[in-house]
Formats: C-alpha cells, structure tokens, sequence
C-alpha cells in the first residue's frame, strides 16, 4: 500500500488547483476520524479519501470515467477496498456499487465537505471557521440550497452510526483544520 506522503505527492501531481487538494485533505481527515471512531484501518480510510478525487480535474466534464480513472492510477497502489470506495462514490458510471461502510463513509464525507463549502460562501466572510453545525443543517434542510443528490448522499453517514447533525459536526471539526491555514 501506498504511504501517505506518497500519496500527498501523487495528489499534488494530479491536481493543480488548491482547493481541489484542500477537498481531498478534508475527506482525508474526515475519514480517518470515522475509522477511528469506529475501530476500521484508519490509514487505508484515509488513503481512500485523500485519493478519492486524483483524477477530478481530468474528469470534471468526463463524470462517465470519474472514479475509473482513479482506479487505473491507483492499481496497485491501494487496496482494492479502497480502489472500490472511489469507484462506488460514482456509481451511476462505474457499476460499482457502494456495499461497503468505507464505500458509504466516502460518499457522505464528500457530500458534507461540499455542503459546508457552499454553506461557507452563503456567509459575509465566506470562511469555514465561521461556519457552526447549526447554520450548516439550516441549509441542508433549504431546499433551494443544495440539490436532493447531495442530501442523499450526506444522509449514508447514518451507516456509520452517527446522526447527519454529528457528523457535519465532525466534518466541520476537521475541515476547520485544514482551511484555517489559508
């Protein structure tokens, strides 16, 4: 398996834009806390959310090979559970069906780290350490906010056995984190 610092270097390799890396450090963070949490390998947990999104600004328009192009880069770098989760989290495509709770932990972490970014943005100062748990389930309860897909998605965080409320908050916790340094 690859190490982490292998894997930072890859990530910063593949994507160029900083925000898309401060993204897949997030679900990286989120991730490793959700193994910790409950009792699951924390560093493939979170090799698979730091590597979930390599191949984003080659597919951002190409959502039909999102997730398999990961999986080609990944091969046999990553543990096929993880080459899995990253496939899962674009099911419609890929055929790769989320079974797993990593496969639903990476699914509901990229959701949460996408509704705090746009909850963020709906804030004067547009910062993340701005944000609290409670503004940020005010709009995932607005309709008009965020789109049924990404609800949906956030909502898998129940498999893990923590309340939508809990987890944002875990995922605002760690996404603080990486974002205070901007």
């Amino acid at each position: 398996m690859i190490t982490r610092d292998e894997a930072l270097a890859l990530i910063k390799k593949y994507l160029r834009n900083k925000e898309n890396i401060k993204i897949s450090l997030s679900v990286e963070s989120i991730l490793r806390t959700l193994a910790k949490i409950l009792g699951e390998n924390e560093e493939l947990w979170g090799l698979t959310g730091l590597l979930f999104n390599i191949d984003y600004e080659y597919t951002e328009d190409d959502k039909e090979n999102d997730g398999n192009i990961s999986a080609q880069i990944l091969k046999d770098l990553l543990p096929e559970k993880g080459i899995n989760a990253i496939q899962s989290n674009n099911y419609l495509y890929t055929d790769v069906l989320p079974v797993s709770s990593l496969d639903r932990a990476l699914i509901s972490a990229e959701a949460a780290v996408k509704l705090i970014l746009e909850a963020a943005k709906a804030t004067p100062s547009k910062n993340i350490s701005d944000l609290t748990t409670e503004f940020v389930l005010e709009k995932l309860n607005d309709e008009s906010f965020i789109s049924d897909k990404t609800v949906s998605r956030l909502k898998l965080c129940k498999d893990s056995g923590l309340t939508t409320e809990e987890f944002l908050n875990l995922a605002l916790i760690n996404m603080r984190n990486i974002f205070s340094n901007e």
